[in-house]
């Protein structure tokens, strides 16, 4: 299932969402096409590496910004251009709704914790991992959970490859999401254990949609308040 748009117009202008795409989108182009000798030196330096957390060293190549830092410079590197708009596809069709209900300020703060855990996440199920995570996968989980939460019954138009046949179909938001949560959980169980290689941070985009679905039901303003506005 591809989600292409949701049938769930916000009041406002989704600015911190439209930063946050123009970032990420930006970054890449940056790191792809400025930077000599490819992307892949500055993804090592600025990816999060789950060695580097729990074994307290900067391995080489050394990292650009303080180790702890890393969580967050990893939300807005990409490893190709797939894995860039899709990302940024499901940001652009989930999170404006969320920064619409939670305000401005408050959803960068809600979109940068749960990038946070979901990174916590990934590091707490491949403690020795010497292979950067990187990617804003896990925040965006975390605006999927919240999406969840507050708009459950919201249309989906999805796009469903099923073999041959293909369609547009109108999914509510609940079975959507929780169809592609137990995907990660699936995936996540079924690849569990010592890795040496790279692949998907499921762990991530668990521990974000988890953070997400709670954080909502904390962050999110009275019904009343946002009646008002």
């Amino acid at each position: 299932m591809i989600p292409l748009r949701d049938e769930n117009p916000s009041r406002t202008v989704p600015l911190v969402n439209i930063t946050l795409i123009l970032a990420n989108v930006s970054i890449f182009i940056y790191q792809n096409f400025f930077i000599s000798g490819g992307a892949e030196p500055l993804l090592l330096r600025l990816g999060c590496i789950p060695y580097e957390f729990t074994h307290f060293v900067d391995i080489s190549p050394p990292a650009l910004v303080p180790v702890p830092l890393t969580i967050v410079t990893a939300m807005f590197m990409h490893g190709g251009w797939i894995h860039l708009l899709s990302n940024m596809l499901f940001l652009w069709i989930f999170g404006d709704n969320i920064e619409d209900r939670l305000g401005h300020f408050r959803y960068l703060s809600f979109y940068l914790l749960c990038g946070l855990i979901a990174s916590l996440s990934h590091i707490l199920t491949n403690l020795s991992s010497q292979v950067p995570s990187i990617g804003a996968s896990g925040a965006i989980a975390g605006v999927m959970g919240a999406y969840m939460v507050l708009f459950p019954k919201a249309r989906i138009r999805t796009l469903l490859i099923l073999g041959i046949f293909i369609q547009i179909a109108r999914i509510p938001a609940i079975v959507m999401l929780a169809y592609w949560i137990l995907i990660q959980v699936l995936s996540g169980f079924a690849e569990f254990g010592p890795r040496t290689g790279g692949g998907i941070a499921w762990f991530a985009h668990i521990g974000g949609f988890i953070a997400g679905f709670f954080l909502i039901m904390v962050m999110k303003k009275p019904k009343k308040a946002y009646r008002r506005e």
